[in-house]
């Protein structure tokens, strides 16, 4: 016992006190974690052999990081995601793997041995670029949901690379199963584990394997909402904590149970419940075992260092480590050019994947227990991994300086989102005027598909889990993008009465049919939207000034009822005389100077007056 309660001292007190330096100076929190491990690890010997035990344990923050993840997916944007997973991340592992596998052969090692290091080495690391990611909200940015992308596939790789490996041994004899299927098996230091398809066919493999994701979905879908309201009605907060950790612990068991990646497991979880009521509920009672456990894991990584290896052989080791950032960041180089990534997006997208993964310790591990590695080359890979993984948050810094340089003035501009979404409406513009519209539609159903100029205004209007993609709605591209072919309403709410001119009337042409709802200052804004192509125009200060004076009526005499209808009738007379107006107005006279405009603006306000008064004497005479 009071073993273990030093050991908690010492890497709690290590995280403490480096963190906050790390932060301070604009290191982060995954680099400070990496530090921590290393001064406590190698450089003072705090801690020793329980190291490797307890990564085992720290990696469930991994696992969580993936299920919170999942929870910010719903399904059908996991769908939408298809083309980049399958190209940028499959382009990725693929040709990562060749290229290593290359690499090795040509200094000598045999091509079974080489694709086992090529598989071990495509993988990056997910939990320290998602930290890091999530730390300078960049994880929404088109680079960013791009990594994102690409890390997902990695773990999906690494099912059929922990299936493949096997074949890949080459000390184990040759063993037909009982499926009659031809494997290798390694001969020593073999054990049996708990598993759910050992000893199975090919087919019933499959079978268990299918029946385990199905059971998941079926569970998130059916059962964890029954289970929520059960815990509700105990009133006790604690239950909480235990039911989203039940959740999660018993999903990556399950998953190990039949072979497959726990962190996979737990991610189609989070993308099942991504639309369940209790979604912000798990997210709070996750987030704070997800933060220390992936701080532990960061704490493990530098701590598990080898440093008397690496003094043995410097040059070849940083040879190695420096060697696969350039290999990987020239292919994900390569990879974000051909998929239209550019400037500050496509040197996120390299920078933040060139480094190797925490999965890379699994397969290596894994490796090693089948013979496929040497024992020393799996010894320099684990430092090669280890130290591409210490030398990511630098890349990060170096994203930040470039970001910078690509600017004017030394400040980058935001480049625009990619939007990868589509939706009846399109909403231009989501300041004070576009929110109250965005939530009013949405509420009752329908989707949107915001834009707006403001990356602030984006940023805040997400916290508070509404989806919106920045970019200048005025540009076409950015509106072809968007769906306008597909959009049936558009909504022109930008603060710019220049820029909801040039929207109406940029739509209107492109697509004649569809109805175009703008925003307008003033009256004089209104005659230019109605030429410019608009259905429906509203001005941004009409409703609200309608309805004071509406107040003034009723607290001067009128009945609320006679209120309301002298409002009803200026409402609708205002609405034909903009009409009219509008046919008359010509921007390039002014209105002082422009009789006709004089002239029937009086006629209309006489109408006007006459409609109330006879309104007045007819409620009167009801009276």
């Amino acid at each position: 016992m009071e073993g273990f309660l030093y050991q908690a001292t010492i890497y709690l007190a290590a995280a403490v006190i480096a963190v906050p330096i790390a932060a301070r100076l604009g290191f982060g929190s995954v680099l400070g974690y990496l530090s921590a491990g290393i001064v406590i690890g190698p450089i003072l010997g705090l801690v020793g052999s329980e190291t490797a035990d307890l990564q085992h344990f720290a990696e469930f923050g991994v696992v969580m990081m993936l299920f919170l993840i999942g929870l910010e997916l719903e399904p059908k944007a996991l769908w939408n995601m298809r083309h980049r997973l399958l190209g940028l991340g499959g382009l990725q592992v693929v040709l990562t793997t060749a290229a290593v596998m290359a690499a090795f052969m040509a200094f000598g090692e045999t091509w079974n041995t080489a694709l086992a290091v090529g598989m071990i080495l495509a993988l990056s690391s997910t939990a320290i670029v998602l930290q890091t990611l999530s730390e300078k909200g960049l994880i929404q940015t088109p680079g960013g949901r791009s990594a994102f992308s690409v890390l997902l596939t990695q773990d999906i790789a690494v099912i059929p690379m922990l299936a493949f490996l096997p074949l890949l041994a080459t000390s184990a004899p040759l063993r037909f199963s009982e499926d009659g299927s031809l494997n290798r098996h390694p001969v020593e230091d073999a054990h049996h584990t708990m598993s759910l398809v050992e000893g199975l066919p090919g087919w019933g493999v499959t079978l268990v394997t299918f029946g385990a994701v199905a059971a998941v979905i079926l569970t998130g879908i059916y059962l964890t909402a029954p289970v929520f309201r059960f815990i509700h009605a105990a009133r006790l907060r604690e239950m909480y904590t235990a039911l989203a950790l039940v959740i999660v612990v018993g999903i990556a068991f399950l998953m190990n149970l039949v072979g497959l990646s726990p962190a996979l497991g737990t991610f189609l979880a989070g993308v099942v419940l991504a639309n369940s009521e209790f979604r912000h509920e798990l997210e709070s009672d996750i987030e704070p075992f997800k933060g220390l456990l992936l701080g532990l894991f960061f704490i493990t990584v530098g701590a598990g260092i080898n440093f008397a290896l690496f003094f043995r052989e410097p040059l070849l080791i940083l040879g190695l480590a420096f060697g696969l950032i350039l290999v990987k960041g020239a292919i994900l180089f390569a990879i974000g050019r051909a998929f239209k990534l550019r400037r500050r997006r496509l040197m996120l997208f390299t920078l933040s994947l060139s480094q190797a993964g925490e999965f890379g310790f699994v397969l290596l591990s894994f490796s090693g227990q089948l013979n496929v590695l040497p024992q020393v080359l799996s010894e320099r890979l684990l430092l090669v991994i280890a130290l591409t993984m210490l030398i990511t948050p630098l890349l990060f810094l170096l994203y930040d300086w470039l970001s910078k340089k690509m600017g004017d003035s030394g400040v980058a501009p935001r480049e625009p989102d990619e939007i990868d979404d589509e939706g009846a409406v399109i909403i231009a513009g989501i300041g004070r005027f576009g929110q109250i519209v965005n939530r009013l539609v949405q509420s009752s159903g329908i989707k949107t598909v915001v834009l707006d100029h403001d990356m602030k205004t984006i940023e805040l209007m997400r916290r508070f889990g509404f989806k919106g993609y920045f970019g200048d709605p005025t540009r076409p591209d950015i509106l072809r993008a968007a769906g306008l072919d597909k959009a049936r309403i558009l909504v022109a709410a930008m603060d710019d009465p220049d820029a909801v001119i040039r929207l109406v009337s940029y739509a209107r042409k492109q697509k004649p049919g569809i109805h175009i709802i703008a925003r307008a200052r003033d009256r004089r804004h209104v005659y230019a939207l109605y030429k410019a192509g608009a259905d429906d125009i509203v001005r941004e200060t009409f409703d609200s000034s309608l309805r004071a004076g509406r107040y003034v009526l009723e607290n001067a005499g009128f009945t609320e009822f006679e209120a309301s209808r002298a409002e009803d009738t200026f409402y609708h007379h205002d609405r034909e005389t903009v009409r009219e107006l509008a046919e008359l107005w010509d921007p390039n006279i002014p209105a002082d100077k422009n009789e006709d405009y004089i002239a029937r603006s009086k006629e209309l306000e006489k109408d006007l007056e006459a409609a109330l008064q006879a309104l007045l004497a007819e409620d009167e005479e009801a009276a």
